[in-house]
């Protein structure tokens, strides 16, 4: 098979979250924090002969680039990694999947309580603005019937802040909704968010076959 551009792109991005990987047979792959914080899954262009397991998803991909069109050949115990002459390959083995973090099940999605789409210009408005300022706190609020999604640090008051106003749909009048902004691994693009008062976040990708369960930070607050 095959590796795309894009499923590179998309294992480029979960070794931003976890350098683990287990691979399951067929086109979906999943992967999760350590801390269990965030949890990202993938529909493939491309589907997996085999089930396997990497260690270091980082190290897997620069054996990768080695090669130009990357074609992989599974065996039992390892991958044959060739370029699109055939007179350069690879052979990288797998790693015991039992060695490895991966999501134990699947998230269904609570009641959604909050809902907007986050572009990517705003996303990066609003990491700059964390660089800027040095706080790592989004905090997403109500305001006049839109969204305030604002930078800022919960433990000083008269810190310096960023916000930015976004269209966005709620059910209730109070909340504030917290996201550790270094949870936002997400690949580049724009993202339909939806939130819940459970403490769960879910950005899809509108474009990429792409989505991610976050978890909000325990100082959200809803209905007070």
């Amino acid at each position: 098979m095959e590796l795309k551009e894009s499923t590179l792109q998309v294992l480029k991005n979960f070794s931003t979250i976890n350098l683990n990987l287990i691979v399951e047979p067929g086109n979906v792959v999943k992967t999760i924090t350590e801390a269990k914080n965030v949890l990202a899954e993938a529909t493939l262009e491309e589907s997996f002969p085999v089930g396997f397991g990497i260690y270091d998803l980082n190290e897997f991909l620069s054996v990768v680039s080695l090669v130009d069109n990357p074609t992989l050949k599974f065996d039992e115990n390892y991958v044959i990694i060739s370029d699109s002459s055939g007179r350069s390959k690879s052979k990288y083995f797998f790693s015991d999947t039992e060695m490895l973090t991966a999501p134990s099940k699947a998230i269904t999605m609570p009641s959604t309580d909050v809902k907007f789409t986050l572009d990517s210009e705003t996303l990066s408005r609003l990491k700059r603005a964390s660089s800027a300022l040095g706080h790592t706190n989004v905090s997403i609020t109500p305001s006049d019937g839109a969204l305030e999604l604002s930078i800022v640090d919960p433990q000083n008051t008269t810190s310096n802040t960023f916000s930015i106003m976004v269209d966005g749909e709620y059910s209730e009048a109070k909340f504030n909704f917290v996201l550790n902004i270094s949870n936002l691994k997400i690949v580049d693009g724009d993202y339909d968010v939806s939130i819940s008062s459970k403490l769960i976040s879910n950005f899809v990708n509108k474009s990429t076959a792409v989505q991610y369960w976050i978890a909000m930070e325990k100082s959200s607050t809803f209905g007070v």
